[in-house]
């Protein structure tokens, strides 16, 4: 029997779907085991046959990709990977998430050889086929520590997370799990394409009487402010000519991932703060942010990293653990409740 990872592409461009279904057959590993034109008819070849993961464009007439995630987390829950290249679908992708979508990707916009090599989506569907799927359809049950105060007696002062696949909702429960009358910045690197960033920082900002926003260079962090990192650059916190810690941008790029980059966050985070900083690393794909972390680690401030039993995909964070970097691994659902105890 194969054990190769069953995998069905519902996209409406005939030409993106024959590019597309050409880099997934092209891994050995992976079996193309449908094409459909539309949602409706890939919700019926869904139902006929039964794929592992299902790929599928955001962006159709009449049966979108939203209509897809509810169909399969409806019937057969399984993970599915949403293509996007419209930027005006960002709201309608971050709610197809909160339905149980695995992941979003930009379909390819550059054909060439180089370009499609370097595609993520063959991984996406290798680490799809891993996952928990009760992860996917509870990931919006958090626990309600919103109520929690601090004493005046704080040590740390900023929070530092990183994330990559599945970061979203992750990110989305720790922050709506947190007190409004939070004293610290919290600043955060989330891997995600630059046009979407900004719907990111909003859809949070609705949802928690924190203040959320893209970080813009040159300005002073403040408590109670969560500052998302921009896509066109990697973020690093630095000290202004006052000494003041503020907001900063670099060129540097790193080898694991860049725009943002979780270790260059987390590498300016322990040479600004120190021991008074916290670290966190959520579930994604690679190994961004193992050597940052380690570098808050030898500062002496905490460390955490979010478990295996709830990561979409743990890889980020296993690296972390892997290189003496965490203090603590912690379940999604303590997290908030575990960096306010540390406060």
């Amino acid at each position: 029997m194969s054990n190769r990872i069953r995998t069905l592409l519902i996209e409406d461009s005939a030409f993106m779907r024959k590019v597309i279904g050409d880099i997934i057959t092209s891994d050995a590993d992976i079996d193309l085991v449908g094409t459909a034109a539309d949602g409706k008819e890939g919700s019926d070849m869904f139902l006929a046959l039964k794929p592992d993961v299902v790929v599928t464009d955001m962006v159709m007439p009449e049966y979108d990709g939203m209509y897809v995630v509810r169909s399969v987390m409806e019937n057969r829950p399984v993970p599915v990977i949403l293509l996007s290249s419209l930027e005006k679908t960002s709201q309608r992708i971050f709610d197809a998430l909160q339905g149980g979508a695995f992941e979003f990707i930009d379909k390819p916009s550059d054909l060439d050889l180089a370009s499609i090599k370097n595609y993520r989506l063959l991984e996406l569907i290798k680490e799809a086929s891993k996952t928990d799927m009760s992860l996917l359809v509870d990931r919006q049950q958090s626990l309600n520590v919103s109520s929690h105060t601090f004493s005046d007696n704080l040590h740390y002062e900023i929070v530092a997370i990183g994330a990559s696949t599945g970061g979203p909702g992750a990110i989305e429960m720790i922050i709506n799990n947190l007190p409004k009358n939070l004293q610290v910045p919290v600043v955060i690197a989330q891997h995600m394409p630059a046009r979407f960033l900004e719907t990111f920082a909003h859809r949070l900002n609705e949802h928690s009487e924190l203040s959320i926003r893209l970080a813009k260079k040159g300005e002073m962090l403040r408590g109670g402010t969560i500052y998302i990192a921009p896509g066109e650059h990697n973020i690093r916190i630095e000290r202004n000519l006052d000494g003041v810690p503020v907001v900063g941008f670099t060129t540097k790029k790193y080898e694991e991932f860049n725009y943002p980059s979780v270790n260059c966050l987390f590498e300016s985070v322990a040479e600004v703060y120190g021991n008074k900083s916290i670290g966190v690393i959520l579930t994604g794909m690679g190994k961004d942010g193992m050597n940052g972390l380690k570098k808050i680690f030898q500062r002496g401030g905490y460390t955490i990293a979010q478990d295996e039993e709830s990561s979409i995909v743990y890889g980020m964070p296993k690296a972390a653990v892997e290189n003496g970097a965490v203090k603590q691994t912690v379940r999604l659902k303590e997290i908030a409740g575990f960096i306010i105890s540390c406060l």
